[in-house]
């Protein structure tokens, strides 16, 4: 099963890549964040602060931290998929 977790941006670790630290329930990993940008580069997209959905490294959309924290609630009633889900992500990182 794949699931969107939420994340919050710790910081911009490459602009130029688009790629970010994130914090995910105490671990930190490195996303991807370009899908959040805008098409004519006005809006930067996610910055430090900033909760987002990640799925398979990609930042999927923003979210607010009521919505994050409700997400994670529901996600861990999951049990095993959601475990499953977090220990893949704690093993993968982005270069």
């Amino acid at each position: 099963m794949c699931l969107a977790i939420p994340g919050q941006v710790v910081q911009i670790v490459d602009e130029e890549k688009r790629l970010a630290k994130v914090d995910v329930t105490g671990v930190h990993r490195t996303i991807n964040i370009s899908l959040l940008d805008s098409e004519d580069g006005r809006d930067a997209g996610a910055q430090p602060g900033d909760w987002v959905l990640i799925h398979v490294g990609f930042a999927m959309s923003r979210i607010d931290e009521a919505e994050a924290r409700t997400t994670l609630r529901l996600l861990e009633m999951m049990g095993e998929e959601y475990e499953q889900e977090l220990e893949e992500f704690f093993s993968s990182e982005i270069q």
